[in-house]
């Protein structure tokens, strides 16, 4: 796998570190994932690891004595990802948030929702995920290209307010296409457009239209069975209330499953809205192999992209219990036995077993 031999620690976080964490295991790299640290053990565990992920508050780990000016030192070849809401400096540094409160500061959620309706969060993906796990994760593949050449280390200062943001670039870089010049909810791409939009079928299921391009909406048309010669221009902005009424009855004269033989194999950029456990039977997702079973039979996303040679091969396992591989983990740091049973015993480790199944 392309991150095989990667040495990887993860301060136990919420959703954004361990994402990062996982994509980095599900491409080969070796990720430890560290509850409670005693500031000892884990100083010593970092003298030989090449990535640290630490997901606290700015302060925390400088005042465990772990900050990176102390382990960089030890360690002149490390990357410390730090990776936090709102970064490292600035007013709002020390403070708590979540998902929602850093795609407000980054300006992004000002754009989301629909017309008259207040700005709403799509789950926490957006600041959480994509813009702290993806990112940082981002950050640490480039600080090791990096040191391939400097053999130096170096402090990631991962920001979800400063990854929204820049995952949402399109937005601001789009203004003077007049993209986003009217307001939330009735633009070309949040919902203002009849063909960018989703519809209600007989069956209570869902459509996604996205049939931007002319010769989409053609494809759009023809299959909805209307004359587009009888219709208003597909970007008359004042018809688009009356198209949506439009789109809409006709759409809930049929299933969901009816629209999709109408449209699958067109270019009219119509496909259906996919629940979570129907997603994985879907005939494209399975000729792909889309999604992966573990040894629980639960389903997940397969690890992307693809890569020819080294594909990731994540674990089909059941998940670590808390404490499982501390022995063997501290082992091969080059801690005695001794040393271990004496942590253990001052609570600075946990150490348990998985129970056997009768």
């Amino acid at each position: 796998m392309a991150l095989q031999g990667l040495r990887v620690l993860e301060l136990a976080g919420l959703a954004p570190a361990p994402l990062c964490g996982m994509i980095l295991a599900d491409h080969g790299a070796r990720v430890v994932r560290v509850e409670r640290p005693g500031a000892a053990v884990l100083r010593r565990l970092c003298r030989a690891c090449d990535v640290l992920i630490e997901p606290f508050r700015h302060g925390v780990m400088e005042k465990l004595g772990l900050g990176p000016e102390i382990l960089l030192c030890e360690n002149p070849e490390l990357i410390y990802a730090r990776l936090t809401g709102f970064g490292q400096t600035g007013t709002y540094a020390k403070s708590a948030g979540h998902d929602i409160n850093y795609l407000a500061l980054s300006g992004v959620l000002s754009r989301l929702g629909r017309k008259d309706e207040n700005p709403y969060a799509p789950l926490n993906l957006l600041a959480d995920f994509a813009g702290g796990g993806v990112l940082c994760a981002m950050g640490i593949i480039m600080a090791l290209y990096e040191r391939t050449r400097s053999n130096k280390g170096q402090v990631i200062d991962a920001s979800m307010v400063e990854g929204t943001a820049y995952l949402s670039s399109f937005l601001w870089k789009s203004g003077i296409l007049g993209i986003w010049n009217r307001p939330r909810g009735e633009n070309l791409l949040d919902s203002g457009a009849p063909f960018y939009e989703t519809y209600k079928t007989s069956d209570g299921k869902f459509m996604a239209v996205g049939s931007i391009e002319p010769q989409f909406y053609e494809q759009l048309i023809k299959g909805l069975g209307l004359d587009s010669s009888k219709l208003p221009s597909q970007f008359s902005v004042s018809d688009w209330p009356e198209m949506k009424k439009v789109f809409a009855d006709i759409f809930s004269q049929k299933t969901q499953a009816e629209w999709c033989r109408i449209f699958d194999g067109t270019d009219a950029c119509v496909t259906p809205v996919l629940s979570i456990e129907d997603a994985a039977s879907h005939v494209h997702n399975k000729e792909r192999g889309s999604f992966i079973k573990n040894d629980q039979e639960e389903i997940s996303p397969r690890p992307s992209p693809l890569l020819s040679r080294t594909p990731a091969t994540p674990s089909l396992g059941r998940d670590p219990c808390t404490g499982e591989h501390t022995e063997e983990i501290l082992l091969e740091h080059g801690f005695t036995k001794e040393e271990i049973a004496k942590l253990h015993s001052d609570k600075v480790i946990e150490i348990s077993y998985p129970k056997a199944k009768l």
